[in-house]
């Protein structure tokens, strides 16, 4: 009985035991080459783990994929090139390895081999948003901001709540027209502060090089019924893909008006995840120096943009400061949008910057406006108008109330 026993209970443990030492699946090895990669960050046991995972299931191509991936991401460029270039001869369709060929290919510089890439893949998957906007970037890496403003429209035509794409938009919006003329009207009355209202025109030309935006403006005012001018001068150049300056300055003979000297400079950021930066001084010379530094970020989501900005102004005593919120809500194009902005004291960029010049920054104003720009063709209009309320001397507040109507024309 004893012996019937421990043969039934060895006929019961062997197929277990078995099962047991029966090798992982390739599904369970790729578990865990994603976990080495993703959550480790090492790619040497990832890609052992991806190799084992090919050598039970070979036409597995989610793994292939991966493995070309895990070995972009560790440098391996020729590796990584030999698994594409082999799944290619297997005409493979997925949407996932055009992506990750092509990204190879456009982290590297290849933008050409890298839009070849791209537009196979779209003539299986011509509505992969993803495929897109990697063709946009790669064209707007290669400076060919036409085509990369086609492939932005195209994806805006599918999702236009796309974030990725609208910030691209706004960024080749800025240098697709090589020229720009521009006009701007801005009216302003104020109930106490002022007897008189304020006129002030600016004309500017807008000039794309190779190296960034130059912009060449003049100014003409009539404040206090008097009139005056300005000449300012604003360049925007780019360092690389992510980082560019502005660096503006100006000058006016009619003090009080206008300062006499304007400078400023700024370095911008255009950061992962739509994200963008700013930090910067701005100085203004009038009978003495103010010095204002800023800073500012935004962020791009769907269809808006926020943005937060604030100006410092250090003295002896205290530091004084301004800050303002814009929100814009994007329509059919970059140049199509709603804006809406608030905000707390006065910045060096307003018409009213000639009011800094008696410290009137460091009273209490408060400011609340909107903006509505659209484009017909290569014209663009804007209509914009804001509200201050401003403690123009201690304990007197007065109010102010703006409208602005601009017109660009872009060729």
């Amino acid at each position: 009985m004893k012996i019937y026993f421990g043969s039934l209970m060895l006929l019961i443990m062997l197929p277990l035991k078995i099962y047991g030492q029966q090798s992982p699946s390739s599904d369970e090895l790729f578990l865990k080459a994603r976990t080495a990669a993703f959550e480790n960050k090492d790619y040497a046991t990832s890609i052992a783990l991806a190799k084992q995972a090919l050598e039970i299931s070979p036409n597995y191509t989610d793994i292939s994929v991966f493995l070309g991936r895990i070995y972009t991401w560790n440098k391996d460029l020729d590796s990584a090139r030999a698994i594409f270039e082999e799944l290619g001869k297997k005409n493979v369709q997925d949407e996932d390895y055009f992506i990750a060929y092509a990204s190879l290919e456009y982290w590297n510089d290849q933008n050409a081999k890298a839009i070849e890439i791209l537009d196979k893949g779209l003539s299986y998957h011509p509505q992969s948003e993803a495929l897109l906007l990697l063709k946009a970037k790669a064209y707007y890496s290669d400076k060919n901001y036409e085509e990369s403003e086609k492939a932005v429209k195209a994806i805006l035509a599918i999702n236009p709540k796309n974030t990725e794409a609208i910030s691209l938009a706004v960024k080749i919006n800025e240098l697709n027209s090589k020229n720009a003329v521009s006009i701007t009207y801005n009216y302003s009355h104020f109930d106490r502060q002022f007897t008189d209202d304020w006129h002030i025109v600016g004309v500017s030309y807008k000039r794309v090089t190779p190296i960034g935006s130059v912009i060449l403006r003049g100014n003409y005012a009539n404040k206090f019924a008097q009139n005056g001018t300005q000449i300012e001068l604003e360049a925007y150049p780019r360092l690389s893909n992510t980082f560019y300056l502005y660096v503006g300055g100006a000058y006016s003979n009619d003090v009080g008006l206008f300062p006499k000297y304007r400078t400023g400079v700024s370095l911008n950021a255009n950061l992962p995840h739509s994200f963008e930066a700013e930090i910067g001084y701005r100085q203004l010379y009038f009978s003495n120096n103010i010095w204002m530094y800023t800073a500012s970020v935004g962020k791009y989501y769907k269809n808006f943009w926020f943005n937060l900005r604030t100006y410092l102004t250090p003295d002896n005593k205290n530091i004084s400061h301004s800050y303002t919120a814009t929100v814009r809500y994007y329509t059919k194009s970059a140049q199509d949008y709603f804006a809406f902005q608030i905000g707390t004291g006065i910045s060096p960029e307003e018409n009213r910057n000639n009011l800094l010049e008696n410290e009137t920054f460091k009273l209490k104003t408060f400011k609340i406006g909107g903006e509505y720009n659209f484009a017909i063709k290569t014209n663009v209009f804007s209509v914009g108008t804001m509200y201050y309320n401003q403690e123009y001397r201690p304990n007197e507040k007065g109010n102010q109330f703006d409208i602005t109507l601009g017109y660009t024309k872009k060729f």
